[in-house]
């Protein structure tokens, strides 16, 4: 994988305000927006190469992306104790990376309005721990986040994920997460894509998902 210089992010990151539970729909959205934004101008290139460090193709990474966020909503919907949801999503093999992007956008969109409609008290399954609405908003936001990294780095295009979601996940997410960096390069680092200054790359991670 390309190493992202240290220039690419902030040497002093600016403060970022505390995400309240009302505005996660609106940031999953977001994200997904800026995701599919800086997709779509690589539309045109080699979606088979490997999508960063993963084993997945671009292409395959799509479709991973595709059912974690239905999934991720269908949890929230299905709220089992012990499982996960018998539907999964996929994308359709034939149809042109446009067309898929298409699809990952509704996938978001399902996922954002679910969070949106979904009591706070709601909790389900996952196996990094059972988890409310939020919970599975910042899900959505990390796997947005890093396989568009992973998708761009294989692409060529200069990308990195934005700093308030970033912060936002890693402050529900990611309690071990380091201080004083960037919350982009936090992220990443947290999610085994890049090292930090004096912070080898991680070569195991997971996040933490339980709810109270």
């Amino acid at each position: 994988m390309t190493a992202v210089p240290e220039t690419a992010f902030p040497s002093s990151p600016d403060p970022v305000p505390p995400v309240t539970a009302a505005s996660w729909p609106g940031l999953v959205s977001a994200v997904a927006d800026e995701c599919l934004a800086v997709l779509l101008k690589g539309a045109g290139q080699d979606w088979s190469r490997r999508a960063g460090g993963l084993d997945w193709t671009c292409r395959q990474t799509l479709d991973h992306l595709a059912l974690g966020l239905i999934g991720y909503a269908g949890l929230l919907i299905a709220r089992p104790r012990d499982r996960y949801i018998t539907l999964f999503a996929s994308l359709d093999p034939h149809a042109s990376v446009p067309e898929c992007l298409e699809g990952l956008g509704i996938a978001a969109s399902l996922l954002s309005v679910t969070v949106r409609d979904t009591a706070a008290d709601v909790r389900a399954w996952h196996p990094w721990g059972h988890s409310d609405a939020v919970g599975f908003a910042a899900m959505g936001v990390v796997e947005l986040a890093v396989h568009t990294y992973d998708i761009t780095r294989a692409l060529g295009l200069p990308w990195t994920p934005p700093g308030e979601p970033s912060a936002a996940a890693l402050a529900r997410l990611f309690p071990d997460a380091p201080p004083g960096h960037d919350p982009s390069a936090t992220l990443l680092w947290c999610t085994g894509r890049i090292s930090l200054p004096g912070m080898p790359r991680r070569t195991e991670w997971r996040w933490y998902g339980g709810a109270a």
